[in-house]
């Protein structure tokens, strides 16, 4: 069904005070700071709307991002979840601190090198802000700890899986570990002394080092080297007794000998250096934009380091030793109780223990597409595109079969004559690609945007530039200045009529792996003026096109905010003229000032307004004469919510959209973005669907209060099996499993 003009939430739990507090049978909520080093003691209301667009003491990127991974890591704390789920949630929060240091720590530590101060609130300089981010990361990296070896790893012993201290082996099997390290191990090894004559070692980023402190037995003088521990060899080495191991460094740790012959062992830890990934870009003096990539990845292997990880007991003339060696500040160095880089943990959370995980998920093929694949006819494909649009919501109904089908099958149609892609991710193995090269091979005109400055990605991006290049295929890398963010497919066909226009516009990336992970939406359309618009946007991209006029897409830096800005516009006047107006709002992120200032307006005209937003959000909801009718939630659980869907209700005739951006001033000034209207009603009830369950999740959703904090819902204790209670992901995977059961049945 539409979604209602009013929201229909089951009421939020009260937060517990003195005066009011939570009844016995209640669980008590969990309600997370918006960092424990940050909660701004601020009368909010007594803010105007533009202090509250744009004040940092309401809103600072780097802490509401930290916020957000306090949410993901209460996905390990949550013992609701089963326990190689929680061991997955501490790999995840710690990639995702690997990447904040490197990119927005990183940042941070070049406009403190440069001098450069937020000018928006006094105070607020690089400094201070690292030094926030300083005290709200250690607690986290302590909670990480405490989880992982208090919780996690015993009741994982209870089932059989251990991480053994290499001390508590047995001789036999220190023995067996002496020669698989011999065999496997110590070929690789390479110590190196820091000395008058050696300088001290270049350290790669992430990786993991042991510091070794040594003795002369004739000199008697105490020295340091430093050893690598490979990455190409398990970090989590398995004995005999299935499922058990012992961390890889341990066993180095302990076979020392064999490396430093003659020499006293007195101290060895492990730590690793993180560097900064925010190197220095000018596009604008580029001759070669691929020239400038490739020149900017050399200098990431070399950056400046911007975070030491160190065991917690590594002695303190170790610890000084290497702070003086990376010239880092107090700030810059995190002890660790336990183990060092907790990214490892991925292989052991995708252990074949199925009782210990979440159930399987299958994604399902899409019911219009069921019976079609690579052998089919492909011209069933086109027409089935020409009856109506068809929707894909990933990872409940499955990618290979249905938005890689359309790409595949426009590849081997004899029918189709040209093929035009954006690419920001894909896989190292992408079946898009290949499907690509397959078309130009057979004589098709592809054109592909590869956004070469896709952070973390450049090097696969550039790799498979080259590959499409050498098919005969034309390549653009981007553009100068902006980045292609956005997720278009075109497929022009020679049909009876003449050409022809099929496309997909998407939420997220050509990326299978992804795709079974992340949620996100994918229309598939031959709708002329959709693809009239699309047209554009590829000769904007490869060409020298300025179109600013569009017909239906709401494509960015041209028209996407000013066209949303002017959707919440209509929306106020229809709720001043007494007809229905509500916003929801769903994206990763929120915080694009022009907009956050709108939606306050819009809550004071009395629109209903729900922003879905998983991560950094800008608005704060529940300010008495300002946001009392906002409401935000964030969703957190086994699927990465990525998908953006906009609603509103427009007087009683709703518009939806969906598409690539985000309301984030990035998105929306200085990405190519593209957005599209949803107008069948019947994928309107889709998106609808979404919305709705989403907005009664009271197993996965956080909601925000007004300072910033966020509250996890809870159902009541005796709720088990409504939709609320089960969470957004199990309500749809439930829902992906009956329509396919009813096109069976059929």
């Amino acid at each position: 069904m539409l979604l209602p003009t009013q929201p229909s939430l089951a009421p939020a739990e009260p937060v517990p005070t003195p005066d009011n507090p939570i009844a016995p049978h209640q669980p008590p909520p969990v309600v997370l700071p918006p960092t424990p080093a940050y909660v701004p003691d601020v009368d909010l209301a007594s803010l105007s709307l533009d202090e509250l667009s744009t004040s940092e003491m309401v809103y600072n990127r780097e802490l509401s991002w930290l916020d957000f991974n306090w949410r993901v890591l209460h996905e390990a704390l949550d013992p609701r979840n089963p326990l190689l789920e929680r061991l997955k949630f501490i790999a995840i929060t710690a990639s995702n601190l690997d990447e904040f240091f490197r990119k927005r720590v990183g940042g941070l530590k070049r406009q403190k090198a440069a001098g450069i101060a937020n000018l928006t609130l006094p105070g607020w300089t690089p400094e201070f802000q690292l030094q926030l981010i300083s005290k709200a990361v250690r607690p986290m990296v302590a909670a990480q700890s405490a989880a992982l070896l208090d919780e996690i790893l015993p009741a994982l012993a209870e089932h059989g899986v251990r991480i053994l201290n290499y001390t508590e082996l047995s001789f036999e099997q220190q023995q067996k570990l002496r020669a698989y390290y011999l065999r496997e191990v110590y070929p690789i090894l390479t110590p190196l002394a820091v000395d008058p004559g050696h300088p001290f070692p270049f350290l790669s980023n992430l990786s993991l080092s042991l510091g070794v402190f040594l003795r002369d037995p004739v000199s008697e003088e105490t020295q340091f080297a430093r050893v690598k521990v490979p990455q190409n060899r398990p970090r989590w080495v398995p004995l005999e007794t299935p499922n058990h191991f012992v961390p890889l460094e341990q066993i180095i740790i302990h076979n020392l000998d064999t490396l430093f012959t003659g020499m006293d062992i007195l101290a060895a830890y492990p730590f690793r250096v993180t560097r900064n990934a925010d190197v220095d870009r000018n596009e604008e003096e580029a001759e070669d934009l691929l020239g400038m990539i490739n020149e900017e990845l050399r200098e990431q292997r070399f950056a400046a380091v911007v975070r030491l990880e160190v065991d917690h007991a590594m002695p303190p003339a170790m610890l000084a030793l290497l702070q003086h060696e990376l010239e880092l500040e107090q700030n810059d160095i995190y002890p660790v109780t336990g183990y060092v880089r907790l990214a490892d943990l991925f292989p052991l959370a995708d252990l074949n223990l199925p009782h210990l995980r979440n159930e399987p998920w299958t994604p399902l093929t899409p019911p219009r597409l069921v019976g079609l694949d690579r052998q089919s006819r492909s011209g069933d494909f086109f027409s089935i595109i020409r009856q109506n649009d068809l929707l894909f919501h990933h990872p409940y109904q499955s990618f290979t079969a249905s938005t890689q089908l359309f790409i595949e099958t426009a590849a081997r149609d004899p029918q189709v004559v040209a093929i035009k892609q954006t690419i920001y991710r894909t896989s190292a193995d992408s079946p898009i690609v290949e499907a690509l090269i397959h078309a130009a091979e057979r004589g098709k005109q592809v054109a592909v945007l590869v956004e070469v400055k896709a952070r973390f990605d450049e090097a696969q991006n550039i790799e498979w530039a080259r590959a499409l290049e050498s098919a005969g295929c034309h390549v653009a890398y981007g553009l100068v200045g902006l980045k292609t963010h956005s997720k278009l497919s075109l497929v022009i066909r020679d049909e009876e009529d003449g050409l022809r226009a099929y496309f997909h516009i998407g939420t997220g990336n050509y990326h299978p792996k992804t795709a079974a992970l992340y949620t996100d939406l994918g229309l598939l359309s031959c709708d002329p003026d959709l693809g009239a618009d699309i047209m554009d946007v590829f000769n904007f991209l490869t060409g020298y096109s300025r179109q600013q006029h569009y017909r239906k897409l709401l494509v960015a830096p041209v028209n996407m905010r000013q066209r949303f800005l002017e959707l919440i516009d209509h929306e106020i006047a229809h709720s001043k003229q007494g007809r229905p107006a509500r916003i929801i709002a769903k994206m990763n992120g929120l915080e694009d000032p022009p907009l956050v200032r709108k939606l306050y307006e819009a809550s004071q005209a009395g629109v209903s307004i729900d922003l879905i937003v998983r991560g950094n959000c800008r608005v704060r909801p529940g300010i008495p004469g300002i946001s009392d009718n906002i409401r935000v939630i964030s969703i957190i659980g086994r699927f990465l919510e990525h998908s953006r869907i906009w609603y509103f209700a427009n007087g009683g005739e709703p518009r939806y959209f969906i598409g690539s951006a985000d309301w984030m001033r990035r998105n929306l000034s200085n990405r190519v973005e593209a957005v599209a209207p949803i107008e069948d009603p019947r994928l309107q009830e889709t998106l609808a669907t979404i919305l709705q369950v989403s907005l009664e999740d009271e197993r996965q959703a956080w909601e925000m209060l007004p300072d910033g904090r966020y509250r996890q819902r809870r159902p009541r204790p005796d709720d088990t099996t409504s939709p609320a209670a089960l969470g957004t992901h199990q309500v749809l995977m439930r829902l992906a499993r009956h329509q396919a059961a009813q096109i069976s049945d059929d």
